[in-house]
């Protein structure tokens, strides 16, 4: 591991180890959060994959009772009778904080009822009964198609951010930390051949006032 290029003095040495111990700390700090962060990506994962399975579960039977109800209806029949809706929705959208990343949170709001025959825009003479069932389905299906977009964009963004704290993480472990150690250990290492010549030259001095002497 290459050290880095300082002047080896008492000083320098101070400020290396003071950035040593600022970089094993903020190591410490970072692996920490990496662990959070990975505990909480694979519970969102988690909910993503049973979110997504009964979506699409849910989705199936809809478009299953869908297409039964287009056998039996004609087109513009069909057409007539989905032309109004029933129910008016509005969503809002704002951001949570987790682990330090900013993740969208949206919520829907729905005017009218949620099930039943005041859900349906028509009559329920003018339709067939297996419409009756898909309007239904995709009508719960709204806020839970919206909470997997949400689980799914936090899942994607968490990522992001475990993979840029990896590499932070892995600068630190593997670059500066070894660097900062290789170099404290090459200026202690020219210190005390310093000090060891200084005595030398002390002792050398000595001697010859020694012999000097009458």
């Amino acid at each position: 591991m290459s050290r880095l290029a300082v002047n080896p003095t008492r000083m320098e040495l101070r400020r290396l180890k003071a950035r040593l111990k600022t970089a094993q700390r903020g190591h410490k700090l970072l692996k920490d959060k990496s662990d959070e962060m990975v505990r909480r990506f694979l519970s969102y994962v988690k909910e993503n994959k049973r979110l997504r399975e009964e979506t699409e579960t849910d989705l199936a039977e809809a478009m299953k009772s869908f297409t039964l109800a287009k056998a039996v209806m004609s087109k513009t029949e069909l057409a007539e009778t989905l032309c109004m809706p029933a129910r008016k929705a509005s969503v809002e959208t704002s951001m949570e904080n987790v682990m330090g990343v900013e993740v969208p949170v949206v919520q829907i709001a729905f005017d009218g009822a949620a099930s039943g025959v005041d859900a349906l825009p028509y009559s329920l003479v003018s339709a067939a009964s297996d419409l009756d069932t898909a309007i239904e389905k995709i009508n719960e299906l709204m806020e839970k198609l919206l909470r997997l977009a949400q689980v799914e964009k936090t899942c994607n963004m968490l990522a992001e951010e475990i993979e840029k704290n990896r590499r932070r993480v892995n600068a630190l472990e593997y670059v500066m930390i070894p660097q900062l150690t290789e170099t404290i250990k090459y200026i202690v290492m020219k210190l005390d051949e310093n000090e060891r010549g200084s005595i030398v030259r002390l002792m050398k001095v000595k001697s010859l006032m020694q012999s000097e002497e009458p």
